[in-house]
């Protein structure tokens, strides 16, 4: 799922080239009017878009890939929609996971992107998500973080869980010199590569990996 004001097509090419050569099937949608909407209309996108893999591909479950509000509606799906059944893992790629920081969304941009609003930290819908912890099911959750974002700290993008259900990796802590931002996560070798490395790894990244 591909983040706010943005679409699958100028999200996922590096990604989707990568795990065709990995010898895997990638599926892609756009959502939520390129994710202005409410988070919990468009998990119900996601929700029918999932099925609809599901069953023309005959695979019993997906693993899902979420950037920026993607991977915050990947764990409402999970949680909220029967999601947590159909998805062995969830990989978040700069997922404002605990919410995006306060007074971020001036009004003029609340009336326009009501799923900027959800993000915000302490927002109803962010209290919703984390209540019962952070995990569901027997989903394994990998987060690929940058200590450059620039818009969300590591503190907010980690998840909280035993080493066999979630590994939160940051990419400085293997490639020192690397100065990826928020805005280039998606398309930067770095995050593509621990990416499919996570796939590799049953839905959890190796720590000990080192991309660059």
């Amino acid at each position: 799922m591909h983040g706010t004001f943005s679409d699958s097509k100028s999200t996922w090419k590096e990604l989707t080239d990568a795990l065709k050569k990995d010898g895997r099937c990638a599926h892609a949608l756009d959502y939520g009017d390129k994710g202005k909407r409410p988070i919990a209309q468009s998990a119900g996108e996601v929700s029918a878009f999932v099925d609809e893999v599901l069953r023309k591909t005959g695979a019993a479950t997906v693993d899902l890939v979420g950037y920026s509000q993607g991977a915050v509606l990947a764990r409402y799906y999970a949680k909220n929609l029967g999601g947590a059944a159909k998805a062995t893992s969830l990989i978040g790629i700069a997922p404002p996971n605990h919410g995006l920081p306060p007074g971020n969304t001036p009004d003029w941009l609340a009336k326009r992107c009501p799923a900027c609003v959800d993000m915000q930290s302490g927002s109803p819908f962010m209290k919703a998500l984390s209540e019962g912890g952070d995990l569901v099911g027997a989903v394994r959750y990998t987060t690929i973080a940058s200590k450059h974002d620039g818009l969300l700290s590591l503190a907010t993008q980690a998840l909280t869980g035993p080493p066999g259900r979630v590994s939160n990796v940051v990419i400085q802590d293997s490639c020192p010199l690397d100065f990826t931002g928020h805005g280039q996560m998606t398309h930067a070798w770095t995050t593509v590569k621990w990416a499919v490395n996570a796939l590799r790894n049953n839905g959890l990244a190796d720590p000990a990996y080192k991309p660059c």
